[in-house]
């Protein structure tokens, strides 16, 4: 369960909260569900706050890490436009997240990003690449931080492209219980600001949690 917040030069937006499961129903296999309760408020605009888009997606990593080489997998994404487009709370399309993702870990240091195309129907809407790398090292066994880099192509006709940065990390509070957070900002774009809390629960055999 977690809240993320976002602001620009056309107002703020986000989520209060969004629930996301993830399940392990194969090895190697993870199906992925996102529910939000959604908020936006545009610059001289009337806040709104309702169910939001929800996003559907299945992982499939398909090379494991060794020595030598870093971990590979899949993970399409598809948003269902489960939120009010009228009232800004969903996109009103079904825009597709096609990506390829890597992680590789040495010691208390892990590193992982990749990136992929999304495909964004809608009138005045333009298909684009997102792409990511991030570092993190656990510096304790409760606290992990790391810091990440990230682009997002012009999505719009009239938008910008953008190159940002996120800082953050996790604190666990027990092996099944973990507390997530970040901040970062965009270097280029549209000089926008986001944050990230969230509680993490994981049970049954479990890798060491990665965010």
């Amino acid at each position: 369960m977690a809240s993320q917040y976002a602001n620009n030069k056309d107002g703020k937006q986000g989520t209060l909260p969004h629930f996301e499961f993830n399940y392990g129903v194969l090895p190697d296999v993870q199906l992925h569900l996102l529910v939000p309760l959604a908020f936006a408020h545009p610059n001289g605009g009337p806040a709104m706050y309702g169910f939001g888009d929800t996003e559907l997606g299945v992982k499939y990593r398909f090379i494991h890490e060794s020595e030598t080489a870093p971990q590979i997998g899949i993970f399409p994404l598809v948003h269902a436009p489960t939120g009010d487009s009228d009232r800004g709370l969903g996109g009103g399309h079904v825009p597709v997240f096609l990506p390829l993702w890597l992680q590789k870990s040495w010691g208390p240091w892990t590193t992982y990003g990749g990136g992929g195309y999304w495909i964004n129907p809608g009138s005045g809407n333009r298909n684009y690449w997102q792409l990511g790398w991030l570092f993190q090292r656990d510096l304790t066994k409760k606290l992990t931080l790391g810091a990440e880099l990230f682009y997002f192509g012009k999505d719009t006709d009239s938008g910008r492209d953008r190159t940002g940065y996120n800082v953050g990390g996790i604190f666990n509070l027990s092996e099944d219980h973990h507390i997530l957070f970040s901040a970062g900002s965009d270097i280029a774009g549209d000089n926008g600001f986001s944050a990230y809390l969230g509680y993490q629960w994981t049970f049954g055999p479990h890798e060491e949690v990665k965010k």
